[in-house]
Formats: structure tokens, sequence, C-alpha cells
């Protein structure tokens, strides 16, 4: 996965939203568990603030807390379903603004208009071109301070390690996969991307990336996703960038839907 034309396949066509996107944070105990526990800590300095521009919200898992933290939440998504769902799902909130794209274009969003911008669980799919679009229009659309948290593939630092993933048979693979032992093909994370890239197109774009860390997922070692944390040149936030590695991320879900997804997060469903 990674094209445009699979992502827009997929999500309007293939994929059952019955539990709209909630099925994703099981591994942690659920979604209450999993924004509490791995998102709060890494976005608590940026909000509330005043406009959140959400890309790829499919249907709304965490448009639900951002709406909560801004006056203004502009989503964005280039699959229509997922925006008729989040219009149904968030009718009675007043701040909430809805637009579809073309899965690049934020034309319809201010330049200079948006204090924080996220996107988690949802860039991780696409290949470098829409990243490139996205960060590069981000450029322009940050307030002077804001920032942008962006979850994307880090799997492209790891394609010999997919060339082989793809030569063992199943059901060996999946066994294997789910072990950590072999990098985990089927979380579907764009095979072409890798950490270095969005550096590259950050500085290209004329924006600082002051925090870059990867992470493993749920399968194991490889560390398969990267969150890059923009912000433009001069801004208050502006610093070198802080690049680290976060191989327990994994563990940390698991102990979270072991020890607190009941007790802390009730209606959660346990991992």
């Amino acid at each position: 996965m990674g094209s445009l034309d699979e992502n827009l396949s997929v999500w309007t066509e293939r994929w059952d939203w019955s539990q709209q996107g909630e099925e994703w944070s099981r591994w942690w105990g659920g979604t209450e568990a999993m924004w509490q526990a791995a998102l709060v800590p890494r976005i608590h300095a940026f909000v509330p603030t005043g406009t959140i521009l959400e890309i790829a919200p499919g249907h709304g898992r965490w448009t639900q807390y951002l709406h909560t933290l801004c006056e203004r939440l502009v989503i964005v998504d280039l699959a229509e379903n997922c925006i008729d769902a989040c219009k149904e799902r968030f009718s009675g909130a007043t701040n909430i603004e809805y637009h579809v794209n073309d899965g690049r274009s934020l034309a319809m969003v201010p330049n200079g208009s948006v204090d924080f911008a996220f996107s988690f669980d949802s860039l991780v799919h696409a290949d470098l071109d829409v990243l490139d679009a996205y960060i590069t229009q981000l450029a322009r659309k940050l307030a002077p301070d804001g920032v942008a948290f962006i979850h994307h593939s880090n799997a492209g630092a790891y394609r010999s390690a997919s060339e082989v993933a793809r030569r063992v048979p199943d059901p060996w693979a999946g066994r294997l996969m789910r072990r950590g032992v072999l990098i985990d093909l089927k979380a579907w994370r764009s095979p072409a991307v890798t950490a270095d890239d969005v550096l590259r197109i950050c500085d290209s774009a004329g924006v600082s990336c002051v925090s870059q860390e990867r992470i493993s997922w749920e399968s194991g070692y490889y560390l398969t996703d990267a969150i890059s944390v923009l912000t433009p040149k001069g801004s208050r936030w502006d610093r070198p960038c802080a690049r680290f590695t976060t191989r327990s991320f994994h563990a940390e879900a698991r102990r979270t839907a072991r020890l607190y997804a009941r007790s802390s997060f009730p209606g959660s469903p346990a991992s």
C-alpha cells in the first residue's frame, strides 16, 4: 500500500468501517487508553489551542478528542464516506469544518491559520509524494508558532528485511511477523518512505523538524514507523532536531492494556 489510488480503494470500497476504526486501538486496550497513554504525552504542550487541522481522520477515532481541544477543528480526508461518517458522528459539535480533498491538497485551509496540525495512524499508508505535498503546504498553512505532528512510515529503511519477509511462505510469515522476527508487512506501511526522507522534505519546504521519533509498532523490534514534529523556522518551538528511537512502543501498549485499560478507561475493551 502507498499510492493514492490504493488508499482510496481500500478506505472507500474494501474496508469494513462498522467499528469506526476502534479495532486499531485494541492492542492498547482501546482508543481512550491509546489516546491518553500514547498521544497525550506527545502532544500536550501544543493543545488546547485555537485552530487544529486533522489530516485523514477516518471515522473520527482521534477527532472525538481533538474537537474538544480547540476553538476550530478542520478535518480533511480523501474518502468522502469518511467525511460523511464524521459529519454524522459529530453532528452536535459546532466547531468542526469538513472537507473532502484529493489526498494531497490543503487549498481549503487559509495560509497561516493552523496552530496545530495532526495526523496519526493514517499517513503511514501514504507514499513520499503525498507526504511531500502535505509538508510543503503545511509550511504555508501553519501559523507563525504553529506545530504539525505527523505519523508516517519508516518501512523504507528496511528494504532488505522486507524482501526477505516476502519470500517466506504463509502461514510461517504471519507467525514470524507477529513475533517480531520478520518485519511486519501486514501493517500496510508505505515501503518507500523513510524518516530521513521526511527530514529532507522539511528542509526543502523551509520548515524545521524539531523532533523525530522512530518507533516499533504492534509486532516487534523493527522501527517501521516515525513521528515527526514540524514548525516554521523562527517559531518559538524552533530548535535543533532531536532524533531518538522507541523500540518499546509495542511493550508500552501491552502494559497499558494489561494494567490500566479496565480500571482507568472504563468501557475500553481489554486487549
